[in-house]
Formats: C-alpha cells, sequence, structure tokens
C-alpha cells in the first residue's frame, strides 16, 4: 500500500477524504472531476468539486511545489493578484507533490477565448496587454519576481469594462524584499517574449501569417505600457514651492488609475524654489475600498470605479430634485438601495451563478453603448430590458454550440462566449489606461 503523503491543508471538510497516498492520474473516475479548457502545461493538472467548490490540482516535483505553494501564500497576504492556495500533499520519497488551489471562477483562459476571435488592433486586444503589464507591475512592486511571465501561465477576469490579469502558475517565481531594476527588466524581457509567442501562436493557429510581425509588435506595446505604468508610480516630480494644486492632481491622478495614498513626502529639490514630492502608494485597489466603506459591497478595482461613478452620479440627481445637501455616505445607502439592489434582483433569474456585480457592470456598459446610439441618456430601465432581450450575454457562459462536458457547465459557468469580442470590441477607446 503506498504511503500517506506530508498533507496540509488550510480547510478540510472533503479535502480529507481524498486519496491523497495515490498518484494523481490514479485516482478514481467515482470522484466529481470536471473537465475545463487549460493552457499547455508541463505537469498533470485535473479540476474537482469538494464541498460544492471547484479546486485545482496539480502534481509537479515536490520541492517545485513546495516553494509554488509559499510564493502563492505570500501573493495571498499581500492581496496581489493570484489564484489561491488551499493545501499540498508532499510526497519526497517520490519526490512529487500535489498542488491544491481554489478555481478562479469566471476566469477566461487566453487560447481558448483568442482561438476564436481574430486577434487584430484595437480596444480588446489593449484590455488583454493593459492587464499583463498591470499584473507585472503589481507583482514586481510586492517584490516578486515572476520568472516565467506569459498568457499561459495567467488567468483572466472582467473586471468592470476593462479586464484583470491572475498569476496561476508560480514554478519559477521567487519572493523578495524589493527587486533591483535588472531583475525587474529580465523578467519584463521574457514576459514580452512569451506574449510576443503567444500572440503568433494564436495568429498560426487562425491562419493569419500576416498577423505574425503585429504580434511582435503588439508585445513590445506591453514592455511601454509597463514602464509607463512604473513611471507613473515612482515619478518624483520637481514643482514650485506653493503650487498646492500640482500636488493634489498628483494625488488625483494615482487614485484614478487605482492607487490609494499611504504617504507623501514633499523635500528640497537644491534650491529655494522648488520641492520634490515624494509619493508611497498601497495596492490597486482604491475605488474598491471606497466602495466597499461608502455601500459595503465588495468587487474588482475596475468594477467599483464603475460602480461609483453610477452611484455619485445618482447621488448628484437626489440633490437636484430634492434641493437638499445629501450626504454621499446616506446618497450611497439610497443608491444600493433603490438602484442596485432591484436591478440585481431582476438580473439574477438570468444571470444564474455569475457574478451578479459584473452583470450590473454590463448593464451600465449597455447603457453607455445604447446612449452613444441614440445620442441621449436612455436610461437604466431601457437598458436592462436591452440586456435581458440579449439573453444577458457574458463570456463567462459556453455557447449552445460548443461541447463541454455537461456536469462542468453546471457546476461552473467558466467557458468563454464569442459575445466576448462585440461586447468589449465595441467600445473603441473606453479603456483609458496609461
Amino acid at each position: 500500500m503506498s504511503r500517506f503523503p506530508t498533507l496540509r491543508l488550510r480547510r478540510a471538510g472533503g479535502l480529507l477524504d481524498l486519496p491523497w497516498e495515490l498518484p494523481l492520474a490514479e485516482w478514481p473516475a467515482s470522484l466529481q472531476f470536471r473537465v475545463l479548457p487549460i493552457g499547455p502545461s508541463r505537469h498533470l493538472v485535473r479540476f474537482l468539486l469538494v464541498d460544492g467548490a471547484l479546486v485545482a490540482l496539480k502534481e509537479e516535483p515536490d520541492s517545485v511545489a513546495e516553494r509554488e505553494y509559499e510564493v502563492l501564500s505570500h501573493l495571498e497576504r499581500a492581496d496581489l493578484p493570484a489564484v489561491t492556495p488551499i493545501g499540498i500533499a508532499r510526497r519526497p520519497e517520490e519526490g512529487t507533490a500535489i498542488l491544491v488551489t481554489e478555481y478562479l471562477a469566471s476566469s477566461l483562459q487566453f487560447r481558448r477565448l483568442l482561438s476564436r476571435f481574430p486577434l487584430g488592433p484595437g480596444a480588446y486586444r489593449d484590455r488583454l496587454l493593459d492587464a499583463m503589464a498591470w499584473l507585472l507591475v503589481d507583482l514586481h512592486r510586492g517584490g516578486v519576481f515572476w520568472g516565467d511571465c506569459s498568457l499561459a501561465n495567467t488567468l483572466f477576469r472582467r473586471d468592470g469594462d476593462r479586464i484583470q490579469a491572475f498569476l496561476v502558475d508560480a514554478e519559477t517565481s521567487e519572493v523578495h524584499a524589493a527587486l533591483s531594476d535588472g531583475q525587474r527588466a529580465y523578467d519584463l524581457e521574457i514576459l514580452v517574449e512569451n506574449v510576443g509567442y503567444g500572440l503568433a501562436d494564436v495568429a498560426m493557429l487562425q491562419d493569419r501569417p500576416g498577423d505574425l510581425d503585429d504580434a511582435a509588435d503588439a508585445a513590445e506595446n506591453v514592455r511601454e505600457r509597463y514602464t509607463a505604468i512604473w513611471r507613473e508610480l515612482h515619478d518624483e516630480p520637481k514643482l514650485p514651492v506653493g503650487d498646492r494644486h500640482a500636488i493634489r492632481s498628483r494625488l488625483r491622478r494615482l487614485n484614478e488609475i487605482g492607487f490609494a495614498v499611504d504617504e507623501i513626502e514633499i523635500v528640497p529639490a537644491g534650491s529655494g524654489s522648488e520641492v520634490r514630492l515624494r509619493v508611497t502608494t498601497s495596492n490597486r485597489a482604491f475605488h474598491a475600498h471606497e466602495l466597499q466603506r461608502l455601500a459595503g459591497i465588495s468587487a474588482l478595482e475596475g468594477q467599483a470605479r464603475l460602480l461609483l461613478n453610477d452611484m455619485r452620479e445618482h447621488v448628484a440627481w437626489l440633490r437636484l430634485h430634492t434641493g437638499r445637501p445629501i450626504t454621499e455616505q446616506d446618497g450611497a445607502a439610497i443608491w444600493r438601495q433603490d438602484v442596485l439592489e432591484p436591478a440585481l434582483r431582476r438580473l439574477a433569474p438570468m444571470i444564474g451563478s455569475r457574478d451578479p456585480i459584473q452583470a450590473y457592470c454590463d448593464v451600465l456598459e449597455h447603457k453607455w453603448l445604447l446612449s452613444e446610439r441614440a445620442r441621449r441618456d436612455v436610461g437604466l430601465e431601457a437598458a436592462i430590458k436591452a440586456y435581458l432581450a440579449e439573453g444577458a450575454p457574458a463570456p463567462e457562459v459556453p455557447p449552445a454550440s460548443e461541447s463541454m462536458d455537461p456536469a462542468a457547465q453546471a457546476d461552473v459557468e467558466a467557458a468563454q462566449a464569442d459575445v466576448e469580442a462585440a461586447r468589449i470590441g465595441a467600445k473603441d477607446g473606453l479603456a483609458d489606461g496609461i
């Protein structure tokens, strides 16, 4: 009989009952395995339903799994975008281990998504490249050297009118107190090269050899985006001593791109007429924290930015029509009760287990598109009706024409749909990233 492995679990329940003493390939078919799309992997990856939740199991060398578990745990503590580790079963005598992570709900795997969408220049691809640049910036600011940055090692989630990228493979990653410029440059070089290969691979799969050169240009564009973001965060501008407006503008700009300001430092710049501004920022969750504070709602950063805009638009309307000086806190409560929650109740029958906040963001995008077409504000009610009439489209729901494990469809609405191209690509130029 196989020896029981060294098992570490962050939650028990049904995970305790799994056959950890067996290699992953030999686990019995009677378990609730699910077939879901994955990118190329050097190791066996299987998805399993346990206690009503989907987990990912990856068997890999013991030392690699141990390091990956520790890196993912660090990323979770630092609140950085990555899959969440929930356990590891080590078999040192065989030199193998099984790493257990949460399945990232509503996630998109790039290859399956882009293989059904002609990947050319435009807002859709720009959002994907923005997401990769932002992810690497987030990791580097957290002292994490990725080491194998690529589209294949990333999962994507729609985040309001943008895309957010999540690290899903940390086999080669390292955690440091801080990264040197050389480490960052090397990691960025890996990202640019791998993104180029990934886009070129999709171009060949689509029989579009003319897009190969464009794939290389697009990958270089990730470098430019990364550099611009990093410069924005670490710039120490020289300002006139009395220019308070310039300081406020700098802080407001950082808030707009999602960063809360922890501390500002104003120091002499070498002459009596100038000062240098240094700003320390926290993780990219400024709008998410604001939405939680005002309305008690948890959301991704891009979702929160859209919801805050919607809420403040409603509060302004209330102040105008009531003539009362309604506070933002009171207005947020009114908006949630009178606008958001009724809309979510109407959407619920159509969206099933999908992210309701993202569905509401889809409605807001629908409202924007309809209003642009009508050259007037069509209102939320018309947007909800139109969105529901179209079947509440979203890439998390597989199209009926695709063959996929029926149980996987019932348990997790995690595949992609062709409508993503139309929805994201329609608002050309909407993503106002750096």
